[in-house]
């Protein structure tokens, strides 16, 4: 990290003198790149991903590792078309910089099906880029990393080794065509072997090729097999750099106490005790609160508790019946916000429903293991932020815009993260270290939230209310109309950060009207709730809350027509892959032979391009239910780490069963009530059940895995306790209806 982040700072060459006698490579299919963030002057115009020097490769792997294995996979691209062995690669994350943005996390918000693959869906989804481009934000997100790099990357591996040839063919005065590359070196007919770094300094002066042709699956050494995680023995070893762990010469430790009714002002405090205290060293003004400067984090907790606030009044609704209310009464004409699906004649066809209900969700926090922390540093006219984060290039801007330094003053070091799911893209932790840092000029501060803070303090998941009605026909749906209502994710996050997005919200109805389910009459119509608590993106943002009113909806109209609700899925899916996973958890689980005393639920969702299907099996026991097994299959369309979808997929699951069994923040007095983990529990680990995954490919392209793996979770469980006790619960936590063992 401190060597690339020196690398970044001093702006090198692409040349003779660049990088101490290296070189960076990297691939951009536009006519006018971005800046290349290692270098200046206009001595090329590329975007690194491969940098060489005298100590070997490093691969630039610019999105966040958060646990989810991306560093890996990413380093894996480029290792490919480089022919570079796996324990030669090494990787870092590389600065904050718009050359690295994403555009693949654009493709979510197309107004077409993931199963639409025709022509205008798919020229808008490669139009995406432009946008993509223009906004250069470098996030990780919408399980994006992998398939937005899937072509860039391989094609910086690729450019990069034909140069390296190119360099040796130079040096050797031979011809191109007579060289290969194995193992990180080019090698000559007559056996000579030149390193890749040896080659360096003369690489760095050749004229890069165009994009070679890549590699076809068949000659893949490292993709589509389970490899070494490059950070694992970082981890197990205890030596990974978390923001947390990050130490400076002279460091200050913070924390901050900041309004509990999210958005609002502080009027006043008293901070007198805690300025008396040892060790405090300062208060410093930050937005609706303050943060205490001392010479240890606990320091700063402890003085922090002793200050005496008055806050104003958080300006939405005060509780969490209140928001409800204001939630149910959002199904309005004035409040439709999309009909992203119309099949059908809906009105007509259920002039007389056979079924109606309505399902909730409470609002949800990210609870991530890892409470926010961040590092910032002002010196000699620069700043430098250490900090675990989703989105450095926007910490660029918060800098900017806090200090008005300029951008190429500031310098970002994106760490290890100790878990994100959403929460690492907002900027209010980094915004107040940021704040404190300038505050005090010279001095490095590392500044850390409470758990109490974190958990009071965040952009949760929102509140969510669906209303269904349905009718059946010959053991089908003949029918079915869905509305969603919920706050807009999308304006509360992107206006937090001083953007607006015109038009719907497509993440009121996401996991919702895209399903690929043939009901002849289907319409689905999301309604928007005014702005209120912040909201923010969580693992599979609106997918988690509409898998489980839809696939809750569509298993009760199964049990409504007699029909097994798996057979009842299968006979109305119109999408192959989707029809494929279904079938293989029915195999995978033994669907149709459950043990006696046993009952399974199934459910279904197509997130972000992933079909997913998952069976929960549970039992009733003298301490209450337990469940005691868990399948899923899902399809990627290309598997390019088994062992890390496998991962991906067990975790995703693990987390929407603790949400669904135990999540919920609620409300009073404007203030979320649920402060630590003994309020807001997770699944521990004699409660988890085992957990089987098969990964399939029949889908058209590579996909990411991040978050799929969550939605179909919580009506999977809520199904399979219908199946044992015949009661139909439609509102999350199921603690409040199921006693758990």
């Amino acid at each position: 990290m401190s060597r690339l982040g020196k690398i970044a700072r001093r702006s090198f060459l692409i040349g003779s003198a660049a990088i101490a006698g290296g070189v960076a490579f990297g691939w951009y299919s536009y006519a006018r790149p971005h800046a290349n963030p290692l270098q200046s002057k206009g001595a090329a115009t590329l975007t690194p991903y491969v940098l060489i020097d005298a100590d070997g490769v490093t691969i630039i792997t610019p999105r966040a590792e958060m646990g989810q294995g991306v560093h890996t996979t990413l380093a894996a691209l480029v290792a490919e078309e480089m022919d570079l062995p796996w324990d030669q690669v090494r990787v870092a994350h590389g600065p904050a910089s718009k050359a690295y943005f994403n555009a693949g996390i654009l493709e979510e918000g197309v107004p077409f099906a993931p199963t639409d693959t025709g022509w205008l869906a798919e020229t808008m989804r490669a139009a995406m880029h432009v946008p993509g481009k223009f906004l250069g934000f470098q996030i990780t997100g919408g399980s994006s990393s992998t398939l937005d790099a899937f072509d860039r990357m391989r094609a910086a591996g690729a450019v990069a080794r034909r140069a390296l040839i190119r360099a040796a063919a130079r040096r050797l005065g031979v011809d191109e065509t007579g060289l290969r590359t194995e193992a990180g070196a080019v090698v000559a007919t007559d056996g000579t072997r030149l390193t890749y770094a040896a080659l360096a300094a003369d690489a760095a002066s050749v004229d890069l090729p165009d994009v070679p042709p890549l590699k076809p699956r068949s000659e893949w050494t490292l993709l589509g097999k389970s490899l070494p995680r490059t950070d694992m023995r970082a981890k197990v070893t205890g030596t990974a750099l978390y923001a947390g762990d990050l130490r400076l010469p002279g460091m200050k430790f913070a924390t901050v106490r900041t309004n509990p009714g999210l958005g609002a002002d502080m009027i006043s405090h008293d901070a007198t005790e805690a300025l008396a205290m040892p060790g405090v060293d300062r208060i410093v003004p930050v937005a609706g609160g303050v943060a205490v400067v001392a010479a240890n984090t606990w320091t700063a907790m402890q003085a922090a508790a002793t200050i005496t606030f008055y806050w104003a009044p958080a300006t939405y609704l005060a509780t969490t019946e209140a928001q409800m209310a204001e939630t149910a009464a959002s199904f309005t004409a004035d409040r439709q916000n999309s009909r992203l699906r119309d099949d059908g004649d809906v009105t007509i066809a259920l002039t007389q429903p056979a079924f109606e209900a309505d399902y909730t969700v409470p609002c949800l926090a990210h609870a991530t293991m890892e409470p926010m922390t961040a590092a910032a540093w002002m010196q000699d006219g620069r700043m430098q932020v250490w900090a675990g984060n989703q989105l450095p290039t926007q910490i660029v801007t918060e800098v900017t815009r806090l200090t008005g330094l300029p951008a190429q003053a500031v310098d970002v070091h994106t760490l290890t993260m100790g878990g994100g799911f959403g929460r690492r893209a907002e900027m209010d932790f980094i915004r107040q270290a940021i704040t404190v840092a300038a505050a005090m000029a010279g001095t490095p501060v590392l500044l850390t939230w409470s758990r109490e803070e974190d958990m009071t303090h965040d952009a949760y998941r929102p509140m969510a209310m669906a209303r269904v009605r349905a009718s059946l026909a010959d053991g089908r749906v003949a029918a079915m109309d869905l509305s969603v209502a919920a706050p807009s994710v999308i304006a509360s996050q992107l206006g937090r950060l001083g953007y607006s997005v015109p038009g719907p919200d497509a993440t009121i109805v996401q996991g919702a009207w895209e399903q690929p389910y043939g009901f002849p009459n289907y319409r689905v119509t999301g309604y928007r709730v005014p702005d209120g608590v912040p909201v923010g993106s969580w693992r599979s943002v609106g997918n988690s809350q509409n898998a489980f009113f839809h696939e809750s909806a569509v298993d009760e109209l199964a049990h409504l027509a007699g029909v097994d609700p798996l057979e009842f899925r299968l006979s109305q899916m119109t999408h192959d892959p989707s029809r494929r996973v279904l079938e293989a958890v029915a195999e995978m689980s033994g669907w149709g032979t459950t043990p006696p005393g046993r009952a399974r639920g199934v459910a279904f969702c197509l997130s972000f391009s992933v079909p997913v299907a998952q069976v929960i099996e549970i039992e009733q026991t003298a301490a209450g239910v337990r469940m005691t097994g868990a399948w899923a299959a899902v399809d990627v369309g290309i598997a390019l780490d088994p062992s890390i979808i496998e991962a991906q997929v067990q975790g995703g699951m693990v987390y929407g069963l603790s949400a669904a069994i135990h999540g919920e923040i609620t409300f009073a007095d404007g203030q979320a009530q649920q402060q630590n983990f003994w309020d807001y529990d997770a699944l521990r680990l004699h409660q988890c059940p085992p957990i089987k995954v098969r990964i399939l490919e029949n889908g058209p392209k590579l996909r990411g895995i991040g978050e799929p793996g969550t939605p179909p979770a919580a009506p999977a469980l809520a199904n399979a306790i219908f199946a044992l006790t015949g009661q139909r619960y439609r509102s999350l936590p199921l603690r409040h209806h199921v006693a758990f063992a």
